[in-house]
């Protein structure tokens, strides 16, 4: 085993005690012995009688490991810098993995050239994703082998969906990365981190059924700081025959409704104007932590869909946490990703029509517009029935905006199934869309019982014709908006000019409008500039497959 690099003491705490050479090599020489014969049934057992690791730093630390000492797992103020790759819930999951770490005093830096650690939190939803990965690791290899010796080796670190499904070629293919930590074990990062720091490869992948980090408060690192993500469930049961989430990110669960609520609650004090409720099913939500909300009521379903699983029992449901979240701070806008179209009862949409700050917005992932491909892929509802859906939400909700998600090529797919799909995103009228060409996943019953039988050129052709219908409708969809007055959180600067700014409407849109004074409320003669996180009321002028532009009126 390679020799353990002794820490250095640079403890970033409030405590005045000073770890002295004499002791780090003993504790050095003590790690060194433990490590080489690893942990005793004994170390397993928390609160055991003799159990008693002594910690020195004054930090938090986030769990005991009696075969290490305290000290040990402690960052000592080594520089942590974070990569973020896919969805959203890989945005929450690095605010939640820094959380911990911070905890454990090891600092964030915005410079690469500054880390000691690096972490990608990795997405495997598609083949392309994880071929950017391997590319980037590459990349930081090069880099790390250009460290002078003088400096602290840098550690590479893969997180997330990326380290659960490919744990054994990323640590054994050309031996590229230090640490792995799948979605469930970013507890255990300290540790891992301290292995890695000994010199060994370290890794913890394992899935659980209950782990949601309802006591973790994330440290949120959006920059304009006035947008948040809460996640609420972690993982899927849905099974898609595509899909590769189940395995990377484990069976569903949910945090308890109080966490959430105080989470938010925190967020509106820290004068966030809108949060994000975050989940792989996101409206499948299921609260049972509390025995008066475990009743005997089955779950409710959007009229005519259906499962793989049996009907589930009890819980507080989705509908019932999004009254809760919008009454926290009326003004605070409440957003939801990503749904299942499933999990859309009339009570949930009612409450999205008669709330003013839940956005009238609603995700509705088609994936196919033929109901024979919609059963290959085992979604669970029929074409006839999707547009049945499509048309109940817009009798609930006036002036909703629709958004989708579609994968061209899947298994077996033909030309009329894709002309189905083609003549569906023309009949629904989404304003904002996610396409891709199917990819076939290891683990998924896809690529167990089926055949990735459409040629790599016919996809490609599929999914350059949807992506021109889809843009063209969405340009006749955002078109029926110019001349009208919506009402806009500002996010920043445009990316293309200083003069101009940017925010998003409540139905998701992006609007760009020139930067300049305007009224406060009603109060003409009372002008003030328009700041990231103002709500300001915008004037559309024109309007694109991607965009509105228009002039700013008021702020609100």
């Amino acid at each position: 085993m390679q020799l353990v690099r002794c820490l250095q003491a640079r403890l970033c705490c409030s405590s005045s005690s000073v770890v002295t050479p004499k002791e780090k090599r003993g504790a050095l020489s003590l790690f060194k012995t433990q490590i080489s014969s690893g942990p005793s049934f004994h170390d397993f057992i928390r609160g055991l009688p003799g159990s008693n690791t002594t910690n020195t730093s004054g930090i938090d630390i986030e769990y005991n490991h009696d075969y290490l000492s305290a000290d040990m797992v402690l960052g000592n103020s080594r520089k942590v810098y974070f990569e973020t790759y896919g969805c959203q819930m890989n945005v929450n999951d690095t605010d939640i993995a820094w959380s911990i770490l911070q905890r454990n005093g090891y600092q964030r830096t915005a410079y690469i050239s500054e880390a000691d650690v690096v972490l990608l939190v990795t997405c495997s939803i598609r083949e392309k994703a994880e071929q950017t990965i391997w590319n980037r690791l590459q990349q930081l290899t090069a880099m790390k082998n250009k460290r002078l010796r003088s400096r602290t080796p840098m550690k590479i670190g893969i997180l997330g969906c990326m380290a659960e499904r490919l744990k054994t070629e990323l640590l054994e293919r050309e031996k590229l990365v230090d640490v792995l930590a799948g979605p469930d074990a970013y507890r255990d990062l300290p540790r891992l981190l301290s292995l890695a720091e000994g010199g060994q490869q370290a890794s913890n992948v394992l899935l659980s059924l209950e782990e949601t980090y309802a006591d973790i408060m994330p440290v949120h690192h959006s920059p304009q700081g006035h947008s948040a993500f809460v996640s609420i469930m972690r993982g899927c049961d849905n099974m898609c025959s595509y899909c590769i989430v189940p395995f990377t990110r484990g069976r569903e669960r949910s945090r308890s409704a109080s966490s959430i609520i105080e989470e938010v609650r925190i967020l509106s004090d820290q004068a966030m104007k809108e949060v994000t409720l975050l989940g792989q099913n996101v409206n499948s939500y299921r609260d049972t932590s509390e025995e008066q909300f475990c009743g005997a009521t089955p779950t409710k379903l959007s009229r005519g869909f259906k499962t793989v699983y049996r009907p589930k029992l009890g819980g507080l449901r989705f509908s019932d946490l999004l009254d809760k979240v919008s009454q926290v701070n009326p003004n605070m806008r409440i957003r939801f990703t990503s749904p299942h179209p499933k999990d859309f009862p009339d009570e949930v949409l009612h409450l999205i029509a008669e709330r003013k700050n839940i956005c009238k917005q609603i995700h509705l992932p088609a994936q196919s517009g033929s109901s024979r491909v919609l059963k290959a892929m085992r979604r669970g509802y029929t074409r006839e029935t999707y547009l049945e859906l499509v048309q109940n939400i817009r009798n609930i909700i006036k002036d909703v905006s629709l958004s989708s998600d579609f994968i061209s090529g899947f298994c077996g797919e033909t030309e009329e199934d894709h002309q189905q799909t083609l003549s569906l995103i023309r009949e629904v009228g989404y304003n904002i869309g996610f396409l891709f060409a199917y990819s076939m996943r290891k683990k998924t019953h896809a690529f167990h019982s089926l055949k990735d039988d459409v040629a790599p050129d016919v996809k490609q052709r599929r999914l350059e014709e949807c992506i021109s219908v889809f843009r063209k409708e969405a340009a006749r969809v955002n078109a029926t908006l110019i001349g009208s007055t919506q009402l806009v959180l500002v996010e920043g600067e445009s990316k293309r000019s200083a003069k101009e700014l940017c925010g998003r409407t409540d139905s998701n849109m992006r609007v760009i409008f020139p930067r300049k004074n305007v009224a406060v409320h009603s109060a003409e003669s009372n002008m003030d500039a328009i700041m990231a996180g103002d709500f300001v009321l915008v004037k559309i002028l024109s309007a694109s497959s991607q965009s509105l532009r228009g002039q700013a009126q008021q702020l609100v």
